[in-house]
């Protein structure tokens, strides 16, 4: 119960955090992207707030053997820059310019009933369904780098 209950609150405070800093503007973040127009830098402030608590959370958590509540961290993401990763980027990053929305203020934006967002969060959807799919035949045709 209690691990529902902080999943609860981080989310809470994930999903505020976004609407207060802006993120779920589409156009505020299509105005961050535009760095050869009207270039709108605000975010650099939202993305500075968020790296230097998860650089700190980092360095803690790689001091502990399980997480607060008990149960196991998961293991380090690997450093390793690969096809898959940078298929991926390529993608998130198209998307994210195209919609100014990524997956966590889409989902913050759903409580709102913005308009637009069920789109996008249908295709969002759809794409993660399709995606492994799509990577096991790529594996399966294209040679491991």
């Amino acid at each position: 119960m209690a691990r529902l209950f902080f999943a609860f609150l981080a989310g809470g405070l994930f999903g505020a955090g976004l609407l207060v800093s802006g993120m779920t503007d589409a156009a505020k973040v299509q105005g961050w992207l535009d760095v050869f127009g009207a270039w709108d830098p605000t975010l650099a402030f939202v993305m500075g707030g968020a790296i230097v608590p998860m650089a700190i959370a980092w360095r803690i958590a790689a001091r502990r053997r399980a997480a607060m509540l008990g149960s196991a961290l998961p293991p380090k993401p690997s450093t390793e820059v690969d096809r898959k990763l940078v298929i991926g980027s390529v993608l998130f990053g198209v998307g994210w310019g195209l919609a100014g929305l990524c997956p966590g203020p889409s989902i913050a934006l759903l409580g709102l009933g913005a308009p637009g967002v069920y789109i996008f969060v249908a295709a969002m959807l759809t794409g993660m369904i399709l995606a492994p799919r799509v990577r096991s035949r790529l594996d399966k045709t294209v040679p491991a780098e």
